[in-house]
């Protein structure tokens, strides 16, 4: 084809004239569209002698239709199974929101999926985030909807009982709300670090009627033993030499089932950080209670899995609140609770078991065995019976340990 030169200086176009070669290749092309139209129409006129030839064409040709239909609808059935294999792999849609019409706008916002901006993940796999709930919260869709419905950008409703009754029928964790927490602390009311461990806390500060329902500032507790189960901090402090020196190391540590969150600030008096995990008990708000003394709370079940990372704490006390699996549960319950425990405390840490109530010998046995699989270290071991707190004037049996985990194989 022949080619075009502009020349600026003058403002002037000039164009060359095309050569033999370009004019050949010009015939060449125009050829090849007219010989591809008069074969396309003769494929669209074409149409055969016999009829029973174009019935029998006819019939292939809807037989072929009909098979990629079927194709077709086979591939998108596979599609659609295969992404939900891959929804149940990684953990989402435990709630079908579709299925309940009259559920919360707010919770089905929470509950929707949101795609992730680049596109799919090449490490995860997963092409959209789902935000994080208790598969348990499927089985108690109205309660969950009924904590859902506030005003969005107003003031949450007063609603910690509700809250609770979800983490105890294992809707944990519970979904973000976008209100404000009520606020229940007054200015002026709380005290500064230390003088808040000990001091009475106003009830004002407090959802509680009066500090009895709390019974949390007693001074004596973990500082004077009134019976050979009790423990003395500072002589549990003083366990446990060796491993190459890191075993009297206390610095940070877990109160399971810590209650007002005393053993805390007892702890707190030798500089040694402590987090209680405390469920609130009737009118008495432990979490709030905690806090107000300058303590650190965390409002979660036993059920849970501890949000901590493997090997941090130095120092775990358990409980009465170790008694998990009470009221016809079974003993795996126990040990998901001890493995937890044991993934969290770090090697040469201590485990505080405190006052760990044997409602008969077969329990006493079964945590005995389950502490011996554990391979720790007996640093003192006490089994002696105390009076029934509930006045019935019976004697019951009591165990207090403090344990300390071994150096495991592990990567190197």
């Amino acid at each position: 084809m022949g080619s075009v030169s502009l020349k600026i200086g003058d403002g002037t176009a000039r164009f060359r004239r095309g050569t033999l070669w370009s004019s050949a290749a010009n015939l060449v092309m125009l050829f090849s569209v007219l010989t591809t139209n008069l074969f396309a129409l003769y494929a669209f006129t074409y149409s055969p002698t016999h009829q029973s030839q174009n019935q029998n064409q006819n019939q292939n040709h809807k037989n072929i239709s009909e098979q990629l239909a079927q194709i077709i609808n086979e591939i998108s059935s596979s599609e659609k199974q295969l992404a939900q294999m891959e929804r149940d792999l990684l953990g989402y849609d435990t709630i079908h929101t579709s299925k309940y019409p009259n559920i919360s706008p707010e919770l089905q916002l929470f509950l929707s999926p949101h795609p992730l901006p680049l596109g799919k993940d090449s490490r995860s796999g997963i092409t959209e985030m789902v935000s994080s709930v208790g598969h348990a919260c499927d089985r108690s869709k109205d309660l969950l909807s009924h904590y859902m419905n506030y005003k969005v950008g107003g003031l949450c409703p007063d609603d910690s009982a509700l809250a609770q009754r979800l983490i105890s029928r294992g809707c944990e964790p519970l979904p973000r709300r976008r209100c404000f927490a009520p606020w229940v602390t007054k200015a002026g009311l709380l005290l500064s670090f230390p003088a808040s461990l000990w001091k009475g806390v106003s009830s004002k500060v407090l959802r509680c009627k009066s500090l009895e329902c709390l019974n949390g500032t007693d001074k004596y507790r973990f500082v004077k033993a009134r019976s050979k189960n009790d423990f003395v901090v500072d002589d549990v402090l003083g366990l446990g030499l060796g491993l190459g020196g890191s075993g009297r190391v206390r610095r940070i540590g877990l109160d399971v089932g810590g209650g007002s969150g005393t053993f805390a600030a007892r702890m707190a008096e030798r500089n040694v950080t402590v987090i209680t995990l405390a469920m609130n008990v009737d009118d008495a708000q432990l979490n709030d209670f905690i806090a107000a003394r300058g303590l650190f709370p965390l409002f979660m079940s036993l059920d849970h899995r501890l949000p901590f990372y493997d090997n941090v704490f130095d120092l775990v006390r358990a409980a009465h609140a170790l008694v998990v699996d009470g009221h016809g549960g079974r003993v795996e319950k126990l040990e998901f609770l001890m493995f937890d425990i044991d993934r969290v405390l770090r090697a040469g840490g201590l485990f505080w078991l405190d006052n760990f109530y044997c409602a008969d010998e077969e329990k006493k046995l079964t945590l005995t065995r389950l502490i011996d699989r554990f391979g720790y270290k007996k640093l003192k071991w006490v089994v002696g019976e105390k009076m029934d707190p509930a006045g019935s004037g019976k004697s019951q049996v009591y165990l207090s340990a403090v344990l300390q985990k071994p150096v495991r194989g592990g990567l190197h």
